[in-house]
């Protein structure tokens, strides 16, 4: 038998020690709290005042873009199968006029429904949650059996789910509602839905086969489709959770202004969407995580208020949040671009 040197004997190449990366939620906290600070900073430099010594402000903040929360909390799910959903905004206001003409008191003489007065609040509530997941379910039946993209088939129904809102009361805002339904609206009542919305679905997308399902169809179309996914099944389940979520918003929104309004909702999907990608949800498919979303929908919060703090004009507002969601999506191209080159 031949000897065989040790030298002869070909040995794996020792891998250098990679460097633990933080995950995108670490980074994105510190953008929340650098941006926090900086409005304090700026608060005590031109106003004098404290932007966070006010207790009650971060209560208010959530409370203000909970709404917008529960749509990107929705939205980041159908981000993350490589879709998108514009009709979000407008699925919500549908949604809402639809609750609050079911809700009204009948003291009110000019009801929509007269005979329909004073119902239990669940009523509302499932009839809203009934408007919403038929237009999500619309929107991925159109995406998967009429094959349109995703932003073809969304931009359609934000189109016509804005002129049912207004067609439904030919433009009349639906008011005099009951205290039992806008009680759902009442003190920090959308906070709590809004987290408990979040933390199901985080468990969802991290810890079931739904959320298994969905990542594989976002990283690989057709190899989710070979591994025996149904693709078609899901992305309707997808789209349909999207718009009861937005049908939950629709909710949330009468409640708190204690009326329904053709006009509620109006560019929300674009925050939602902003939100979801400022926290590191990418527009490619297969990234994205809800504590992300979370975190995103809380910056927006915070420079709304900040800057409201600060007296800044509404317009400068717009122009500074598309500059951030520009920038976020550079940051999430540079990311899977490392990550192709590794």
């Amino acid at each position: 038998m031949k000897n065989i040197a040790v030298a002869d004997i070909a040995l794996p190449a020792k891998e250098a020690p990679r460097r633990r990366k933080w995950p995108v939620e670490v980074s994105i906290v510190l953008v929340l709290i650098g941006m926090a600070l900086i409005f304090e900073l700026l608060g005590w430099s031109l106003r004098g005042q404290s932007f966070l010594g006010n207790p009650g402000r971060l209560l208010i903040i959530i409370l203000q873009v909970s709404t917008i929360g529960l749509l990107a909390v929705g939205v980041t799910q159908v981000i993350i199968t490589a879709g998108v959903d514009l009709s979000s905004g407008s699925v919500l206001a549908l949604s809402a006029m639809v609750a609050a003409s079911l809700a009204q008191s009948g003291d009110y003489a000019r009801a929509v429904f007269p005979s329909l007065t004073d119902m239990p609040a669940i009523v509302p509530v499932l009839a809203a949650l009934a408007v919403g997941a038929a237009a999500g379910l619309v929107n991925g039946a159109l995406i998967t059996y009429g094959r349109l993209p995703a932003f073809i088939a969304t931009l359609g129904m934000m189109v016509t789910a804005r002129g049912l809102a207004r067609y439904y009361t030919k433009g009349q805002p639906i008011s005099m509602l009951t205290d039992q339904y806008t009680w759902i609206g009442s003190g920090a009542n959308p906070v709590l839905i809004f987290l408990a919305v979040a933390v199901i679905f985080h468990i969802a997308l991290g810890y079931t086969r739904y959320g298994k399902y969905t990542y594989a169809i976002g990283g690989n179309l057709q190899a989710a489709r070979v591994s025996g996914i149904n693709v078609t099944r899901h992305l309707i389940l997808v789209y349909g959770i999207a718009g009861l979520l937005a049908g939950l918003g629709g909710v949330i929104t009468s409640a708190r202004a204690a009326s329904g309004q053709a006009g509620m909702g109006m560019s929300y999907e674009l925050d939602a969407i902003a939100a979801a990608v400022i926290g590191g949800t990418s527009l490619s498919g297969g990234v994205g995580r809800i504590t992300g979303t979370v975190v995103g929908t809380l910056i927006l919060g915070v420079m709304t208020s900040g800057f409201t703090f600060l007296g800044v004009d509404a317009y400068i507002q717009d122009i500074v949040k598309g500059l951030i969601i520009i920038a976020a999506v550079m940051a999430d191209q540079y990311r899977r671009g490392g990550r192709r080159n590794a």
